[in-house]
């Protein structure tokens, strides 16, 4: 059935943290036309992941190498590492004896998964680790937060970037922070005005949305594509735990029509982080992302990894950007650019984006110092320079090298065919090819999901404890939460239109087209079509309840929805999941505050749900 009403009672009693939407109403407002206090800054960093500190700590050291100070530079805001980004931002980081990259990458495998069976096969010299580590990105992010802080940075709780700020000729001027009514009397956010801003928010980020939409940044590039990445860490038996292991799976339980693969990272310390990355372009609406995976767990080669006294610890997923070379858009726009995976530069056959992401972000913080070391300039800061020494560094080449990989499985000769010239590109041409696949079409994630009709509904089994569970079960362990009383943050919207008709007309067509698709999608239990006969918004009989207490930020429903009309904002309250062992720059919104007036000072305000927020060694003032 495509109604879930019974399990109403189940969120609502299952854990305070988990219930369905808020029943608190408040009148929708125009925050352009809100009062609010503002402060002028040099630079504004949004988003406080690798890429965004990485911006951060390289300012402060040009800052000292120019002997100019920067009045301002704000940020708001287990994988494994390709060190080079790191090598050139602190040279001496293996020195340090807090670094977190203790556990080397000591062997990389692959392997083919058909439903009871593991065939080892060769892989891409692309996904080759020697020389990477493998560690928490939450940790090496909240260690990148330590650095900043001994640069000047002062940590400050509590700011997320919720809007762009427009200057009167249409350039960007800086960014607003969230507003508050949470309160009994309403508090408008802050607005940070800035020369420059940079936007490094994460994957599929509100504020970049905004901006590559206004400014048409994908003009001459192809739509980003995307990938949902469900993670666990477990804690795995000692008989199972082989340290610094690498392996990758492809084939079940995916059918050959879907995009994606498995990961076993065996980190530091007795855990394995374990996870399946699924294509958001897939076209069956019965698919379920979380079952799948939790399907994975009772593959033989996992049931046996997991096997003994082994415990699972933590779950999160996140969306991850796929599209490659040529999804890359315009990076910069008056007043600013695009960072790290605001822009996309993961690089999809080596499953990494962070060594470009923090590349990306230095060479940023250098474009933004050479523009505010002009003096005599006037109007928007123009940070073309930035997108020109990107295009020269080893970041584009290390795109351009695998850019044909991914778009391959969009070809006529389809997954099959995808993985064949993906084997003999990857083996052979390295890339050296004078041809580039392009999304010709211009079909986005959601335009390549059909019709139910189209297909069977998957029946996959019942939840097996302890190998696989319900979500409820696995959602508890993100610690996600947010204010009891906040406002939906999931906005129904399109075209700026938030209506009655504009809610009826999202049930009707994703109950009767898509067989209620995102009930399905959302690794968080976020979306239910349940019956209501009664309701004004609904269709046929179903509404919509939206579960925005359980949102873990993945962007999932923002990117897949067919009928695109579901926009993720940032929560008024704040909140989020708390991942430790999990996330990089998952959440987007965070916010960095560098300002210096005389004295050079830099402050780092986060949101709630970052996971460098979570680090107890840092100083927080406020």
């Amino acid at each position: 059935m495509l109604t879930r009403a019974a399990l109403h009672p189940r969120i609502l009693n299952f854990n305070r943290l988990f219930h369905s939407s808020s029943r608190i109403h408040r009148q929708l407002f125009d925050p352009s036309t809100v009062e609010r206090v503002s402060e002028d800054v040099d630079v504004c960093i949004v988003g406080a992941g690798p890429a965004g500190l990485s911006t951060a700590i390289r300012l402060k050291q040009l800052e000292q190498k120019l002997g100019k100070e920067f009045r301002g530079s704000h940020i708001l805001s287990g994988a494994v590492i390709e060190p080079r980004a790191l090598d050139e931002l602190l040279p001496d980081w293996a020195l340090r004896d807090d670094h977190p990259l203790t556990q080397s990458a000591t062997s990389s495998r692959m392997r083919f998964l058909t439903k009871s069976f593991s065939i080892p096969i060769p892989h891409p010299p692309q996904m080759s680790n020697q020389g990477n580590y493998i560690v928490s990105l939450s940790r090496f992010t909240a260690w990148l937060g330590n650095i900043a802080e001994e640069m000047g940075v002062e940590v400050y709780p509590g700011f997320a970037g919720a809007g762009v700020v427009y200057a009167d000729d249409g350039s960007i001027a800086g960014v607003r922070t969230n507003e508050d009514a949470m309160k009994e009397s309403f508090e408008p956010g802050m607005e940070f005005r800035a020369k420059v801003t940079l936007i490094a928010e994460g994957a599929h980020g509100s504020l970049a949305k905004e901006l590559i939409q206004n400014f048409d940044l994908r003009r001459n590039s192809d739509p980003q594509t995307y990938g949902i990445g469900l993670k666990e860490v477990w804690r795995v038996d000692p008989t199972q735990y082989r340290p610094g292991e690498v392996v990758h799976t492809m084939g079940w339980p995916l059918d050959f029509r879907t995009y994606g693969g498995g990961w076993v990272y065996h980190m530091a310390d007795g855990l394995v982080s374990l996870g399946l990355v699924i294509g958001l372009d897939y076209a069956n609406p019965y698919l379920s992302p979380y079952k799948e995976f939790q399907r994975m767990k009772h593959h033989p080669y996992f049931a046996q990894l997991l096997s003994g006294n082994s415990s699972r610890i933590a779950y999160g997923g996140r969306s991850l950007n796929e599209g490659g070379l040529q999804s890359v858009p315009q990076l910069y726009f008056p007043g600013g650019a695009l960072v790290g995976c605001s822009a996309g530069f993961v690089n999809i056959a080596k499953i990494k984006g962070t060594h470009n992401a923090m590349k990306s972000g230095m060479l940023a913080a250098e474009a933004a110092a050479a523009v505010l070391s002009q003096e005599s300039s006037s109007g928007p800061a123009d940070m073309s320079q930035y997108e020109t020494a990107l295009k020269n560094s080893w970041v584009w080449s290390d795109l351009s090298e695998v850019r044909n990989l991914r778009e391959s499985f969009h070809t006529p000769l389809g997954i099959w065919g995808g993985i064949m010239y993906s084997g003999v590109d990857s083996l052979f041409l390295k890339g050296r090819t004078p041809w580039t696949f392009r999304n010709r079409a211009r079909l986005t994630d959601a335009q390549h999901t059909q019709p139910a009709y189209r297909f069977c509904p998957i029946n996959y089994p019942p939840p097996q404890p302890p190998l696989s569970t319900d979500l409820l079960t696995s959602l508890t362990l993100t610690g996600t939460n947010h204010a009891e009383d906040q406002p939906v943050h999931l906005r129904v919207r399109k075209d700026g239109v938030e209506d009655t008709t504009l809610r009826k007309l999202h049930v009707q067509r994703n109950v009767s087209e898509y067989a209620g698709l995102l009930q399905r999608a959302c690794p968080a239990g976020v979306y239910e079509y349940v019956e209501d006969e009664m309701a004004a918004d609904g269709w046929n009989g179903h509404k919509l309840v939206i579960n925005s207490q359980n949102c873990i930020h993945c962007k999932l429903c923002d990117i897949k929805v067919p009928t695109q009309d579901i926009t993720w904002t940032v929560p008024e309250g704040g909140g989020g999941p708390k991942y430790t062992l999990l996330c990089g720059s998952t959440n987007v919104v965070t916010f960095v505050l560098m300002i210096a007036h005389r004295v050079t000072r830099t402050f780092l305000a986060i949101s709630g749900d970052n996971c460098f927020g979570k680090h107890d060694n840092l100083r927080l003032i406020g």
